[in-house]
Parts: structure tokens; C-alpha cells; sequence
């Protein structure tokens, strides 16, 4: 790899706690060049709050600030003007195309394909992507790197610990298949 990547993460990529930390690590370890906004954020924080009552404001902020700090350079600024000219399906997803815009994305990575269309994209040179399509080009490319993270990532999980399957049929479960269809051929890896 000659170059990471410059990604988007998608708020709905940030939601999940096994996905976040993932693609977090990912970025940490210089596979991607992962940015986000404020906006971006302020999206998952508000969804997980919503869905999840055991957690805190005071929490996800803590979060927030280490995800910032983990990953250099990852606050996109300056995009707003970008907002009104742009064009999508869901008029509320205009703020990461133009982050993308402004922050010279390749891709963004999301799970809302369809709100993200190639041709509203492509004209500024960004793709849409599914985060399982992404980690398997990053397996395809890299494998003992991701292979690396993964392992790091489940070590980490210490309460409890994780097993390589159950931290598999966690991100399994959270829509990552094919990685781990073909991280299953490496268990003893991770």
C-alpha cells in the first residue's frame, strides 16, 4: 500500500461500538485515512443516546475525544458551503458528501449505499462503499496488517474476553460477511 486511502466514516459506520472501534483501529494503524465532522458526531452520539439509555452524554464525549485523538488530522471543517449545492436522495446526507468534497475523499464508507448514488458521487471523483467491501479490499491488499488490528482489537477486550469466534460473530452479526467468511480461513492469526 503505497498510500492510505482518504475515507469518510459515515455516522451509521460510528454507531456500532465493534465497528467504530475496528475502523478506528484501522485509521490508528495508517491503513486508511479515516475523517469525520463534527456533524458526523453529533449523529451516532444523538442515535446510540437514543437507543441505548444506559449510556451517557458525558460518555460518548469521552469517546468522541478519543477517537479524535487517535486519529491524526480526522476533523473535517470548512464544508458547509459545500451543503446547499449538493444533491442526494436524503437531503440530510449532503454534509458528508461535501466533507468528502472538501476533505479530498476517495470514498465513503457507509452503510446507506443507496442515499450515496455513483453518479452524484463520481462527478467528484468519490465512491460509496459498503465498510465489509472496504475491509476485504484492505484484506485483499494488506491482510497481515488487518489481521494485526484484529488481533490487537480482541486482546483489548478484556471485560470480558473475547474469543477470535465471538469477536468474529460480532462483526459478523454487524454486517461485515465476507470479511468474515474469509477471516475465518485465519483464526489462529487473530
Amino acid at each position: 500500500m503505497d498510500r492510505p486511502i482518504v475515507a469518510i466514516y459515515d455516522a451509521n459506520l460510528l454507531y456500532p461500538a465493534p465497528l467504530r472501534d475496528l475502523f478506528i483501529r484501522l485509521a490508528h494503524a495508517g491503513l486508511v485515512r479515516a475523517r469525520w465532522t463534527e456533524s458526523i458526531h453529533e449523529e451516532w452520539i444523538r442515535n446510540v443516546l437514543k437507543n441505548n439509555t444506559s449510556l451517557t452524554t458525558e460518555q460518548l464525549a469521552r469517546t468522541r475525544r478519543l477517537m479524535n485523538e487517535a486519529v491524526r488530522d480526522c476533523l473535517v471543517s470548512g464544508y458547509e458551503d459545500l451543503v446547499e449545492v449538493l444533491t442526494l436522495p436524503d437531503p440530510d446526507d449532503r454534509h458528508v458528501l461535501a466533507a468528502a468534497i472538501r476533505a479530498e475523499a476517495e470514498v465513503i464508507i457507509t452503510f446507506n449505499l443507496k442515499d450515496f448514488p455513483s453518479n452524484a458521487l463520481s462527478v467528484w471523483g468519490i465512491a460509496a462503499e459498503h465498510p465489509d467491501d472496504f475491509l476485504m479490499s484492505l484484506l485483499e491488499t494488506v491482510p497481515q496488517e488487518v489481521f494485526r488490528v484484529l488481533r490487537e482489537q480482541r486482546e483489548s477486550l478484556r471485560k470480558p474476553p473475547l474469543s477470535v469466534e465471538r469477536i468474529l460473530s460480532t462483526l459478523e452479526n454487524q454486517g461485515l460477511k465476507q470479511s468474515v467468511g474469509f477471516l475465518r480461513q485465519f483464526e489462529s492469526l487473530l
